[in-house]
């Protein structure tokens, strides 16, 4: 579905199910106006979690999918950050070998390339219309071809493995309110914060996170956005958010790499006359 074709013209996504969830029974269909999606919530044992721990977000390589190791490991780790900010509003967010009610995982089961050439040429007129017309206060649409697309899927499930929340997600970048970026994962990038906002309204309500009037942003997470400091200190691991440098790219349509440093790194090996653990040497 997308009612903005209209206007502007628009990406498709595919609705994939990719095999990482532990079920696929009784999802439901629940689409917004531009996106697709199917659910599964309790929102009984939801509500009663208190406790959440993020997985970091797996982009599998795919011979159909145009998208090198470290562009889908930015949108990757996007997904994840958004998630982290965005539950943290509900629950407490607790670190990787820390017990929790919940456990969430996504992964990425698909995503079209945005058109560096598309999305330049999109830039250009844009920034011709801002110096020729400076008073006139129309955006300009994206040219209505090269446009990203992003699918996901993502479960939170109990201590025991049981799945609480499920969804199957996609969406496609859009003439309208998606910016062009001159970059292979330009909307891949910035849809991977759409996701993330979607599935953690489900697992924080319950309720489907379509539909209904958006609320406003908590003030205590408008300084995180901007850079600052995450309310749990668990949300470190996927890195800050880019902040007004990041916003400032985004309006020059630059790749998201050059403002976004990403994930913090993996800790380092452990010297090689230290023994390994148990756990180490079953993962």
């Amino acid at each position: 579905m997308c009612v903005t074709l209209a206007l502007g013209g628009c990406a498709t996504a595919p609705l994939e199910r990719g095999g990482s969830l532990r079920s696929y029974d009784r999802m439901s269909d629940a689409n917004g106006l531009v996106t697709r999606s199917q659910i599964r919530v309790s929102k009984k044992d939801v509500l009663a979690a208190k406790t959440i721990r993020i997985a970091s977000t797996v982009f599998p390589a795919r011979t159909d999918v145009a998208l090198n190791e470290k562009e889908r490991r930015l949108v990757a780790n996007a997904i994840s950050r958004e998630l982290c900010l965005s539950l943290s509003e509900r629950f407490r967010i607790v670190a990787a070998d820390e017990d929790a009610d919940l456990t969430v995982q996504a992964t990425v089961t698909h995503a079209a390339p945005t058109s560096p050439t598309a999305s330049g040429a999109s830039k250009a007129l844009s920034i011709a219309k801002t110096v020729a017309l400076p008073a006139v206060p129309v955006p300009v649409p994206r040219l209505p071809v090269g446009l990203g697309s992003l699918s996901v899927e993502a479960e939170a499930h109990d201590f025991a493995g049981f799945q609480k929340a499920a969804m199957v997600w996609a969406r496609g970048a859009n003439s309208i309110t998606n910016s062009p970026r001159v970059a292979n994962e330009g909307d891949a990038y910035d849809l991977a914060a759409d996701f993330g906002a979607d599935f953690a309204k489900l697992v924080s309500t319950g309720e489907s996170p379509f539909g209904g009037v958006p609320a406003l942003p908590p003030i205590d997470s408008i300084s995180v956005r901007l850079g600052g400091a995450p309310k749990y200190v668990a949300c470190e691991a996927f890195g800050r958010f880019p902040g007004l440098t990041g916003l400032a790219g985004q309006g020059l349509g630059l790749p998201p790499g050059w403002t976004d440093s990403g994930a913090k790194d993996s800790p380092a090996p452990p010297p090689a006359h230290e023994v390994p653990s148990e756990q180490t040497l079953t993962q």
